[in-house]
C-alpha cells in the first residue's frame, strides 16, 4: 500500500522558489509515494516567533494544527516539508508557544511525531540512499544547515542521497557546520555580522573548487546566493531537492 504524505511548502519557498517544492514533489511521485497538498496552508509562524510576538505565532501555528491533523483513519501519515528551518519550529518551539494551554498540547504532539524534513523522510522513513535516474554532472559541497543540524539533529542523510547522484562528486568545505549568517530576522537585524558570516561560508565553498553549493534549506541558499550574485562569483545554490531532480 503506498504511503501518503501532506506535504507542506513554506511560505518563502511559496513565493520565491516554487520550482523547489516542484521538484519535491517529483522526488517523492518517483519514489511510488503519494502526495497530498492542502492549498488553504500558509506558513508555521516561524517569522512572527523569531521576532519575539509569540501571540501572533501562537495564532499561525493554530492554524498549522488545523491544516496538518491527520486523517482518523491514518494517524501516522506523513507531513514532509523542503525546509528543515520550518520542521525544527514546528518539531520544537510549538512545544514553547503551547507550553500554557493544555487544549492544544495533544494536537501539538500528534503533529511534531509526523513532521519530517525531505532528506530525513526519504532517508529515515523510506530507507532510501539514492532517487533512480537523478544524475548531474560537476561537484557540490555541502552546508549543514543550523536548523538542520541543531534541531532536527539530521545527519550524514543529504550527503548519502547527493553521492548517489550520478556524475556528481563531493567536496566537503571547511567548517561545513558553521552558520551561514542568515538566522531570519538576525540578518536584518545585524546586517554587516550577517553578511560577514556569508562572506566566510561562500569563501570556504569558493576554496573547494566545487560547480554548486547545496543545503536542505533555502533560506540559507537565499541568503547566500544573494552574496554570490552581487560579488559575481562562479558558484551555484541548491537545494538538494533539485539536485535530486535533476537529470529527468
Amino acid at each position: 500500500m503506498p504511503i501518503t504524505v501532506d506535504i507542506f511548502i513554506p511560505c518563502f519557498v511559496d513565493q520565491l522558489y516554487p520550482t523547489t517544492a516542484l521538484n519535491m514533489v517529483k522526488v517523492l511521485e518517483r519514489l511510488g509515494v503519494d502526495v497530498n497538498y492542502n492549498p488553504g496552508q500558509t506558513c508555521c509562524g516561524q517569522p512572527a516567533y523569531n521576532a519575539g510576538y509569540h501571540p501572533a505565532a501562537r495564532a499561525v501555528a493554530n492554524k498549522f494544527l488545523e491544516d496538518f491533523a491527520a486523517p482518523a483513519a491514518d494517524t501516522r501519515r506523513y507531513i514532509v516539508s523542503p525546509s528543515a528551518s520550518c520542521v525544527g519550529m514546528v518539531r520544537n518551539s510549538y512545544t514553547d508557544l503551547f507550553a500554557e494551554t493544555p487544549a492544544q498540547q495533544n494536537a501539538c504532539r500528534g503533529v511534531q511525531d509526523r513532521v519530517y524534513e525531505l532528506t530525513e523522510f526519504l532517508v529515515g522513513v523510506l530507507g532510501i540512499t539514492a532517487v533512480p535516474g537523478a544524475q548531474l554532472a560537476g561537484s557540490y559541497t555541502y552546508h549543514d544547515s543550523c536548523s538542520a543540524l541543531r534541531e532536527c539533529g539530521i545527519g550524514p542523510g543529504p550527503r548519502q542521497l547527493l553521492d548517489g547522484v550520478v556524475g556528481l562528486q563531493r567536496i566537503e568545505m571547511a567548517e561545513t557546520s558553521t552558520c551561514c549568517g542568515f538566522g531570519g530576522t538576525f540578518a536584518v537585524k545585524f546586517e554587516a555580522i550577517s553578511v560577514a558570516m556569508a562572506q566566510q561560508k561562500v569563501e570556504h565553498a569558493l576554496e573547494t573548487g566545487a560547480d554548486y553549493l547545496v543545503s536542505t534549506d533555502v533560506s540559507c541558499l537565499m541568503h547566500l546566493d544573494s552574496y554570490i550574485k552581487k560579488e559575481k562569483l562562479p558558484l551555484k545554490c541548491l537545494h538538494v531537492a533539485d539536485v535530486l531532480a535533476s537529470g529527468w
